[in-house]
């Protein structure tokens, strides 16, 4: 018996919906590995928070806290019986949003008998896959909009300052800006200087060469100094802190994930090519405001500390379910 190649086409059985390659001698199906843009789900940057309450009956809740005091302190007479002024204090809450993804997938019954495979067992072996890249999405979304938010603090006009009334935004982070100041966003533009500048006779080599990245976590949290911060870049910006030696020849093992680091292990670097940057839209939009600076930066990187942003699982009823219709395709059926 001559065993035949397989088919150099690809073909659609009709009515299944899916994509097959079918050969006259039967083989097993290999699975392809994924390109994806490398995750950021996993990372240690998203953690646990006891105040998430899963158990309230709307669709979102409110985590409180006491902001800190700012007390007055009175000198004591014996000679004046004025009032002293009294110490106030303040709180603030934020909010967390339930949601619920789902991911589902079909199979014609009889597709088996000419495929000898089973499309559902594929959704199955890949679901971990598939559920890391939609937290994927949701982190980077998240982190962009923290982006946003706080370049258009930066920019924005003193009537345009969510109810700030300060005055209009001053840029970014400096070393001696008030952090408590909403009139500057909590961002560093380095502008048109490189995150790791090119070798140079007139630049030192070393730690010197990154100095934007040490000069944005000084001027992010000045005196409060993270130990060690999550550094999520791209490609192009790791290659040149590879070239400029910068990488630490030890890695970090953080839950089942290995991290290179720099500066001795100050940043743990998470290399991804998911878009991390403002468009040019969003870019003209934050800089139509009055404040000043502009943000002339094109590229971004997001500095991220430990369990920056929280999650909670949610205990979801019915969390698989297999549906059958034994009717449809003239009897043969579907799950």
């Amino acid at each position: 018996m001559t065993v035949k190649n397989a088919l150099s086409g690809a073909t659609s059985i009709t009515g299944t919906g899916h994509h097959f390659v079918l050969q006259e001698a039967i083989g097993g199906y290999a699975d392809e590995a994924y390109t994806n843009a490398r995750k950021l789900s996993g990372t240690g940057i998203v953690g646990d928070n006891p105040q998430i309450d899963t158990g309230t009956e709307t669709f979102e809740g409110q985590m409180r806290w006491f902001k800190p005091l700012n007390p007055t302190i009175n000198v004591a007479s014996l000679t004046s019986s004025t009032q002293g002024t009294k110490t106030t204090y303040a709180s603030d809450f934020l909010r967390y949003i339930k949601t619920v993804r789902t991911h589902g997938a079909e199979k014609v019954n009889l597709q088996t008998i000419v495929t000898q495979q089973d499309g559902l067992a594929k959704v199955g072996r890949d679901f971990a896959e598939t559920r890391a890249q939609d937290e994927h999405n949701a982190i980077l979304a998240v982190l962009k909009g923290v982006a946003i938010s706080e370049a258009l603090y930066g920019s924005a006009s003193a009537s345009n300052l969510n109810g700030y009334t300060g005055g209009a935004g001053l840029g970014g982070q400096t070393f001696e800006n008030d952090p408590a100041s909403r009139r500057y966003g909590f961002y560093v533009d380095l502008g048109s200087a490189l995150p790791v500048v090119a070798n140079g006779a007139n630049v030192q080599q070393g730690a010197s060469r990154a100095e934007g990245f040490l000069n944005a976590l000084g001027m992010g949290w000045k005196d409060y100094e993270p130990e060690y911060a999550y550094l999520v870049t791209s490609p192009a910006v790791v290659a040149s802190l590879r070239s400029a030696n910068l990488v630490d020849q030890t890695k970090v093992v953080d839950g089942n994930v290995e991290f290179n680091t720099i500066f001795g292990g100050k940043f743990r670097l998470i290399q991804t090519r998911a878009s991390q940057g403002l468009s040019t839209v969003e870019l003209d939009r934050i800089n139509d405001g009055a404040g000043t600076p502009n943000i002339t930066g094109t590229k971004t990187s997001f500095i991220v500390l430990p369990g920056a942003l929280a999650m909670k699982p949610l205990m979801v009823p019915e969390d698989v379910e297999i549906q059958r219709d034994a009717g449809a395709y003239m009897g043969g059926g579907t799950t």
